[in-house]
Order: structure tokens, then C-alpha cells, then sequence
């Protein structure tokens, strides 16, 4: 329990902790903190607040970080992200300044509790890990794990998830204390999770910072390349701004409009996405920032006065309507709302402008908090409402495991949406790649028990129609449909699939007694008794997950006398699940991540060493990694090592849930061999091109091609082959040398093989 004269005199140990010039930067810190809180904070406010930092700094008093500092640093720098770049009150700050105190010291939640609240004490429970309680146990992946249980504490709140990205946002800031394992760890962890939920909640400058501090660790060289180029054409970019604004800014104020012009790079992560979309060097991405319109309006004139920035702006240059996106009249799930556009300037270059109000701005940059700020002069439920609705659903739905459910997780609230509208004109979001049978459970579930097909805009659809943004989807059901297991093959949405569950379950109910009575004859015949221990042996042996379903597979004669008498044949044998205890890696196991080795059946393997120790690899055919390339180990038990190139998507993925099965590696590079390489050239159709590209691979660099696949288009033609390589090195002096040839416009290194 918590002694309340030991930290009446908590200030005291901070003074005789820290060091004169420690307690001097920690105060400076905390006046930041207090200064950037610009909610309510009246005297009480304050008091709390004070009394959390005192809290805190006594807790951590003989704490350090990485780097040498006192650890009281990183609680303050969290607090002051959730005032200052989120937009938080007291009692998040409040919980961001302990947030470190039950999981680091010997302070005990009950403690909290006492002297904050059960709000404050249930939020900062939230955000303790849960490494000491799941240790020992039988977790596949403790990451897992601790992402389910910060996701399961939005069902209640939501200040959860926003100090905890603060609270990640500021590690990365600090990153460079870390090794590299655990640097790639965290980073990650923060594109596979904390960078989409950011983006989620509509806090975009924290996912764009979360996103650039990622690719800071995992492609340095990449990060460092595009810093660099950004830096280098902003004087120039400058003066083509300043010539494009002119006319535009003259005409506003002629208008009387008030309004603020903002020059926005992109980030670095945004524009390193573009050039591997669009296969183009950085010279070629036109949207390296973006010129930002922000007006002064009252809530009911925010359309007309946006659209009336853009009347202007289209009256000096020409737009182009492809990549018009209203978010105005159709806000984002995550609240967002502007209006962007792309105008061709007079110089030739595509600029991109984005036109908002200061409101809609505030939303954009602070995202929930916001939006809450706002909520009561729009009475209207917004994306934002749907999402945490679908959310909390999710939660409540899901009974599967850690990582199943961070992947449905992902895959149902981290894509992109659609909007799809009723037969009476009701829109409703879904998951981009949704089916007509996703729609129809998302309405209701009989509606989806009993869906036949559907009508699309008005044509006859199956079930399977993949749908759009703006599809009119109208469902056709029948009474004798019902719900049916191959369905589970095309459905999105994790609503969908928990209802055809429920369905199929409640389906197969209505089949327990006829399926009872044929089972018991069956044991009859075999002189058997219908009691527990045998119903279960024929539960394990036929991986039966219920009573439900035995019942319902005797009922349509999936469960014959003959594979009964099986089940029974020899007692001895193990059976069920026993089988599995002895190589409990035996099921399920993908066959991908080893095919890569297929690729190297004809070449000598090499080994990959981590300090004194060699162990066996498999090098992964999603990214096949060369020597010279910065990769990743990432061991299983009794499993060969699977070796991935660090930018490698799948790896990241697996970095981020299997963060303590990451093992430093490197190259024990042998001369006389060879690796197999991708290349994609793209070039001028013309007499001699085969000869010209494969002339240099084979006579001038002495590389050997395995195989080459051609394709002509209108004078375009594409050549995709697979050639051996002795390094990653050796393949870019390729590149570089097949770039010099006239009519070969690009190439690029494909990741996966050509066979």
C-alpha cells in the first residue's frame, strides 16, 4: 500500500538525485509541459498534475535511460506530446506522467487509484505491458500479446491508445541509444501497428513521423538519400511556390477570404513509397509537398469557402480531375476532412494542393482529441463514431489468438475504405476488397444466412462480387439458403465471418438429433458405449471442435460406421491431439518462407554466422536476399533460420510479433558462388535490344542468365529475367551498366524470382 509521508517528501529526492544541472532541465521540462496544455487547467488541474510529476520523478528517481539520463525525461517528453501535439487534458497527462510507474517500480495500480482515481488507475493498467504475466507460459508471441491488450482498451477508452502512441512516438525519437536488433524490433512494430493506428485516429503528423523514423532504422541509407535530395531542392521549390502562389493569393485577398498558404513536405516515408509504387527515381515524384490552403470560416459557410479557394486556383491553372478527392462532402473514417487537388503550374510541374478550414486543420493535425473539441456543434455520428463502433465490435467478437487477432485487426480496420449505398440510398463503409456476401452481414446477419446472390448497380451478382466505392447493392435471399463453410473462402470483414460462424453453429444445431441417434447406433454395432470417453476419442481423431458439429457430421453421413471403426482400431496408437505433442511443429507450417533454398539447389550453400555459432538458414523466396544486403535472421524452434532482406515487408511483419526471435546476422561471403538475382528492364522495342542488354550481362560483366521472358506492347517492351549474381554489389554495377544502354529507360531488382 501506498505511504503518503514518503511522498509528501518526494520533492526531496528529486534534490538529492538528480544533479544541479538534471533539476534544472527537468523543471524547464515541466514548465514545457504546462505551457503546451492548453485545455482546461484550473487550480485543481494544476494541482493534480503537479502532484503526478512529483510522483513520478520520486518513483523513477534512480532510473536512467540508454543514453544516461535520468529516466524522469521520457514520462515528461509523453505528457508533453499529449498536451502539446495531440491536444489531451489532465487526466491523460496525468496518466502519461505514471504511465511508467506500476510496470518500472514498486508502486502497485492500488496506489494510483488511492491518490488519482479508478480512471487514471484503469487507463495506466491498460498501458502497462503484460511480459511478467504471460512469462513462463505458452505465448507465441509476448508482442502479441501486449498489442491485443492496448487494442482491447479502446472498448473503454480511447486515451489509451493516444498515450501510448506518444509514448512510442517519443522512443523512436530516441532510438539511436538502442542496439540494432532492437531497433529493428521497435521499428517494426511501429509500421506494423502504431504508424496505421495513428493514421486511424486522424493524428497524421504523428503517423508521418512515426513512418519516417521507421524507415530511419530499417533503410537508413534510403532515409538519409531522400533527407538529403528534400533539403537540397527546397530553395528552388521555394521560388517555384512563391511564382505559383502569387495570382492565387492576390485574387483571395481581392475576395476578402482570410486564410494562411503552409509549404508541407511530405515525408520521407511517403515519398520512398511513390518511387517503389511507381517504379521512378526521386527527380520524377511531383508530390514532394504539398501547398496547404487553410481559411478562417464559421461551420456553415466551411464548403462554399473552400470550393471558392478552389474556383480560384482552377481559374489560374489547370486541375486535373483524376486525382480530385472531395473529403469535404465524404469525410474519412478517421474524421478527416479537406479538399485536395492537382494543378498544373506554368512551369510545367504538377503541384498538389490541399484547401481546408482552420477547424478541419485542427482535426487533421490533432486528430481524435479534436474531433471530441468539435463533436458538439455537429450533431451528426461521423466516420470516426463508425469506426470506434467497429472497433469495439471487433473486440467483443473475437475469441482466437493474439496474433489472429492483430492480423484481423489490421486487415478489418487498417484498410482502406469503401462507400456503398443501401437500395433506399443509406451509405454505409466498408473494408476495401469487401464482398456482396461482407455487405449483406453487415446489414444483417439472417440477411447474410440466407443470401443467394445480389444486385449490383442494378446486374445480378455472386456472392463473391468484389465492390466498389459508389456500388448500389441490393441482397437476394432465399429460405432455403443457408449459411455455408465454403463462404469463409471470399469474405473480408470480421463481422461477416463471426455471423457465418454463429450462422453455420446455429445451422448445425437444428441436426442434434438425428445426428445423435446415428452415432449411438454406430457405437452400438461396435459394441460400444456413447459415453464421454469415447465421444471425445472420436472428437480428437476427427479434429471435431464440438458436440455441434460431431452431431451435425453424423447427421449427413461425414462420420460412416467405417471411419468410426477406424477411430477405434488400435487404442494405443496416439491419437488427437497427443499426436501433436511430439512435433508440435508439424501442422499448419508454411511452405514459403523455405522455398527460397529451392532457388539455390544447384549452387553450394553458404553459412551465415552469429558470433561463434552456425546454424542452418533458409534464404525467403518473398525478398531473396543477396550477400552484401542488410538482413535479418529470425529463428523458430526446430526450424531452419529464415534469412530476409531488413526492408523485406514480410520480415517487418514478423519482426513486429516475434520481436525476442530476431538473430543478428551476416554474409560469410565465398567468391566462387552464385546467387540468383530478379531484373525487370524496361525499354524502346527495337532491332539488336536483346542482344544489346544481354551482351553486357554475359560477355562484358561474365554473369550467367538463367532465364529471360519477353513482352511487346506498342512499342514498349518489357524484359523480366533471372541471372547469377555474386553480390548485391555485383548486381547494382549490373544495373548501373544496363542503364547506360540507349534505348533501356529503367531497371529495377525484382524481389521475387522469375522461374
Amino acid at each position: 500500500m501506498f505511504n503518503f509521508v514518503r511522498y509528501s517528501a518526494s520533492i526531496q529526492f528529486m534534490l538529492e538525485t538528480y544533479s544541479p544541472a538534471e533539476r534544472t532541465e527537468i523543471l524547464r521540462r515541466y514548465r514545457n509541459l504546462i505551457e503546451v496544455w492548453h485545455t482546461r487547467k484550473d487550480t485543481a488541474d494544476r494541482w493534480m498534475v503537479r502532484k503526478a510529476f512529483r510522483l513520478a520523478a520520486d518513483a523513477h528517481k534512480d532510473m536512467r535511460r540508454k543514453t544516461g539520463e535520468p529516466y524522469i525525461y521520457h514520462p515528461l517528453e509523453v505528457a508533453t506530446i499529449a498536451a502539446g501535439e495531440i491536444g489531451l487534458g489532465r487526466t491523460s497527462i496525468i496518466c502519461a506522467l505514471l504511465h511508467d510507474v506500476v510496470e518500472d517500480t514498486e508502486y502497485k495500480l492500488i496506489d494510483i487509484q488511492n491518490m488519482f482515481g479508478e480512471q487514471v488507475a484503469r487507463i495506466i493498467d491498460g498501458l502497462t505491458k503484460i511480459d511478467n504475466m504471460v512469462e513462463g507460459t505458452n505465448v507465441r508471441s509476448m508482442q502479441a500479446e501486449n498489442f491485443r491488450k492496448v487494442l482491447l482498451t479502446l472498448a473503454y477508452d480511447v486515451r489509451v491508445i493516444l498515450i501510448k502512441l506518444a509514448d512510442r512516438l517519443h522512443n523512436m525519437r530516441t532510438l539511436d541509444a538502442m542496439p540494432p536488433v532492437k531497433q529493428l524490433k521497435i521499428a517494426s512494430e511501429t509500421s506494423y501497428l502504431f504508424a496505421p493506428l495513428a493514421y486511424r485516429l486522424g493524428l497524421y503528423a504523428i503517423k508521418s513521423e512515426l513512418e519516417d523514423l521507421a524507415l530511419k532504422y530499417t533503410e537508413p541509407a534510403i532515409y538519409l538519400s531522400i533527407r538529403k535530395k528534400i533539403e537540397e531542392s527546397r530553395e528552388e521549390r521555394n521560388l517555384r511556390v512563391n511564382e505559383f502562389l502569387e495570382p492565387i493569393v492576390a485574387s483571395l485577398n481581392k475576395m476578402g477570404l482570410h486564410f494562411r498558404v503552409i509549404i508541407s513536405e511530405k515525408s520521407s516515408y511517403s515519398i520512398w513509397q511513390r518511387m517503389k509504387e511507381k517504379e521512378i527515381p526521386f527527380e520524377e515524384v511531383y508530390d514532394t509537398y504539398v501547398v496547404r490552403f487553410i481559411v478562417e470560416s464559421s461551420l456553415e459557410l466551411e464548403k462554399v469557402e473552400c470550393w471558392r479557394v478552389y474556383a480560384t486556383i482552377t481559374s489560374f491553372y489547370r486541375p486535373n480531375n483524376e486525382r480530385l478527392r472531395d473529403w469535404i462532402s465524404l469525410p474519412k473514417a478517421n474524421g478527416y476532412e479537406s479538399l485536395h487537388a492537382t494543378v498544373m503550374s506554368k512551369t510545367g510541374k504538377w503541384i498538389e494542393v490541399q484547401i481546408r478550414t482552420e477547424r478541419m486543420d485542427e482535426i487533421a493535425e490533432k486528430g481524435y482529441a479534436a474531433y471530441w473539441k468539435y463533436k458538439d456543434s455537429d450533431k451528426s455520428e461521423s466516420g470516426l463514431d463508425e469506426w470506434l463502433t467497429k472497433v469495439r465490435e471487433l473486440i467483443t467478437m473475437e475469441d482466437v489468438s493474439a496474433l489472429d487477432f492483430i492480423n484481423n485487426f489490421k486487415l478489418n480496420l487498417f484498410s482502406d475504405e469503401i462507400f456503398v449505398f443501401t437500395p433506399k440510398g443509406e451509405m454505409i463503409s466498408m473494408p476495401k476488397g469487401s464482398t456482396a456476401l461482407d455487405f449483406a452481414y453487415n446489414v444483417h446477419t439472417d440477411l447474410g444466412n440466407h443470401c443467394i446472390g445480389a444486385n449490383v448497380n442494378h446486374q445480378l451478382s455472386q456472392l463473391d462480387r468484389v465492390l466498389k466505392t459508389g456500388d448500389q447493392v441490393e441482397i437476394i435471399t432465399s429460405r432455403v439458403q443457408h449459411p455455408n463453410e465454403e463462404w469463409f473462402d471470399f469474405l473480408v470483414t470480421a463481422r461477416a465471418k463471426s455471423r457465418l460462424k454463429d450462422g453455420i453453429r446455429e445451422y448445425r444445431k437444428t441436426f442434434k438429433d438425428e445426428g445423435r441417434a446415428k452415432l449411438e447406433e454406430s457405437l452400438k454395432q461396435l459394441k460400444l458405449e456413447p459415453n464421454k470417453a469415447n465421444i471425445g476419442q472420436i472428437l480428437e481423431s476427427e479434429n471435431i471442435s464440438g458436440l455441434v458439429d460431431l452431431y451435425y457430421f453424423a447427421a449427413i453421413d461425414k462420420l460412416p460406421l467405417a471411419k468410426i471403426k477406424n477411430v477405434f482400431k488400435d487404442n494405443n496408437q496416439p491419437t488427437g491431439l497427443m499426436r501433436y505433442l511430439t512435433n508440435p511443429f508439424s501442422r499448419g507450417r508454411t511452405t514459403k518462407e523455405t522455398d527460397g533454398s529451392k532457388a539455390l539447389k544447384d549452387i553450394e550453400p553458404i553459412l551465415l554466422k552469429e558470433q561463434a555459432g552456425e546454424f542452418n538458414y533458409a534464404v525467403s523466396s518473398c525478398c531473396n536476399p543477396l550477400p552484401g544486403d542488410d538482413v535479418i535472421a529470425i529463428a523458430f524452434p526446430n526450424e531452419p533460420m529464415h534469412i530476409h532482406r531488413v526492408n523485406c515487408p514480410k520480415a517487418i511483419d514478423l519482426m513486429s510479433q516475434f520481436g525476442n526471435n530476431i538473430v543478428k546476422a551476416k554474409w560469410r561471403q565465398k567468391e566462387d558462388i552464385a546467387f540468383l538475382a530478379g531484373l525487370k528492364i524496361t525499354g524502346i522495342d527495337s532491332i539488336g535490344f536483346i542482344h544489346r542488354f544481354t551482351d553486357v550481362i554475359s560477355n562484358q560483366l561474365k554473369l550467367n542468365i538463367r532465364n529471360i521472358q519477353l513482352e511487346s506492347s506498342g512499342g514498349i517492351v518489357e524484359a523480366t529475367l533471372t541471372v547469377y549474381v555474386h553480390n548485391a554489389q555485383n548486381l547494382k554495377d549490373l544495373i548501373e551498366q544496363l542503364k547506360k544502354i540507349k534505348d533501356i529507360k529503367k531497371v529495377t531488382r525484382l524481389d521475387r524470382l522469375v522461374e
